[in-house]
């Protein structure tokens, strides 16, 4: 979603690096570590924190983790189902008694970070040194300005804890060679489709078919365009020749019956059951499935970023991470901080790629070999290379509305490429202003 790291720092044996955490420059500043001093050692008397989060894994392994490492630390876990949690979090985070650490949200944090909710955390990244340990790019994600409105700039607010990237799951008993350019790509979904076979399997009721457009933009478009615009940087647009070339390949696809006629009334789940029941050759999603997919189809299944349209190394791919964030009006500051860096140790990277994410440590020496094993060596290029890029619903809170029935449109005909990249960018505007 380069990523370069760095190992631990021992946090028991660190000098207490102490500054002021500031407010920093220009404007109102969230947040109240401003009177807290930032240490990155912590208490060895017993504390208690609460965690509010909805993804699990790899949350509750992790706070196990972090529990082995500093006993004298609980970290109670609070799980909210997904479709309820950006509105609890904001309930509970403007509460009395607020979680000290929750799940970073970005629908939610446009009212928490102008409230001033949640904890700005460029001290403890310059304690730590967390630009050397996490991934560049994970961390370019979670920052914002004091509006909330436009991302990759501004402050830090949260930290991820697992990284995910998208990209193409194949069958080996279908596919003999995994295609290194766009166009070998879509001479390959040809020749499934002449052998009577399903190319690819879409879940388009939900948001498989937003992750093909999306896959697709990634290799064809402008990254320095798509990053300003998820980012909500003044005049970005959507509306663009690449962006066209990309959903015109997509319209093409569909023309061709690379994609099935049902893929509309298909959930991700199925989309996903069908590819491992080898009903189709080809399956656009995330890391996260290749847990279920290796248990399911062994070693029958592999795993490429969608090939550029020239060939060559592929630097682009989005992704995005399980990310945490501190509440402001927590007792334990820098108790909750520590649980952030511990999520780039060694220990945390296995933790990470045990529940089905990219570890937060690229160079982690993991001991998993198989399908995510070839997963983890295709994506420490790209992280490295600074090229994880966030997913499109990231531009506008209402976004995801304006993706996924615009890509049903594409995909049964009923929407032009022209429509569908214009109420795209009408969500954009909407948020960020013309």
């Amino acid at each position: 979603m380069g990523r370069t790291a760095a190992k631990l720092i021992a946090l028991g044996a660190a000098a207490v690096l102490t500054t002021t955490a500031c407010a920093g420059t220009g404007g109102p500043q969230a947040a109240p570590a401003t009177q807290a001093s930032v240490a990155t050692t912590i208490p060895s008397d017993p504390v208690t924190l609460t965690l509010a989060y909805t993804d699990d894994p790899p949350t509750k392994a992790l706070i196990e983790g972090f529990r082995k490492k500093y006993p004298n630390v609980t970290i109670k876990p609070q799980q909210t189902p997904f479709n309820d949690y950006i509105k609890s979090i904001k309930l509970a985070m403007s509460s009395n008694q607020p979680p000290d650490i929750a799940e970073y949200n970005p629908g939610a944090m446009n009212t928490l970070v102008p409230a001033k909710l949640i904890l700005d955390l460029n001290p403890y990244a310059e304690a730590y040194g967390w630009d050397t340990k996490f991934p560049p790019a994970s961390l370019e994600v979670l920052k914002s300005d004091q509006t909330a409105k436009q991302f990759g700039t501004g402050n830090l607010y949260a930290v991820p804890g697992g990284l995910s990237i998208l990209g193409v799951f194949y069958n080996k008993s279908m596919v003999s060679k995994v295609p290194t350019s766009l166009p070998e790509f879509e001479a390959e979904l040809e020749l499934q489709k002449n052998e009577g076979r399903t190319p690819l399997s879409v879940g388009g009721l939900q948001v498989g078919g937003f992750h093909l457009w999306n896959a697709l933009l990634n290799v064809i478009g402008s990254v320095d365009d798509y990053r300003a615009w998820v980012y909500g940087k003044p005049g970005a647009t959507i509306v663009n020749d690449k962006a066209k070339e990309a959903t015109d390949t997509l319209k093409r696809w569909v023309d061709k019956g690379y994609v099935a006629k049902s893929a509309n009334a298909t959930a991700d789940p199925d989309a996903q059951a069908n590819f491992a029941q080898g009903k189709s050759a080809f399956l656009v999603t995330g890391n996260w499935a290749a847990a279920a997919l290796e248990t399911q189809m062994k070693d029958k299944v592999g795993f490429f970023p969608l090939p550029n349209p020239a060939g060559g190394e592929v630097k682009v791919a989005s992704g995005a991470s399980v990310a945490y964030a501190i509440s402001s009006k927590t007792k334990y500051p820098n108790v909750a901080a520590a649980f952030l860096d511990y999520m780039s140790s060694p220990e945390a990277a296995q933790i990470q790629f045990t529940g089905g994410f990219m570890p937060v440590d690229t160079k982690a020496q993991l001991s998993t070999t198989g399908l995510r094993g070839d997963i983890a060596q295709q994506f420490a290029p790209i992280a490295q290379s600074n090229g994880i890029v966030p997913f499109p619903d990231f531009a506008s809170p209402g976004m995801i509305d304006k993706l996924t029935p615009g890509i049903q449109g594409i995909i049964n005909g009923t929407t032009t490429t022209d429509q569908f990249l214009a109420s795209l960018q009408e969500s954009w505007t909407a948020h960020h202003g013309g």
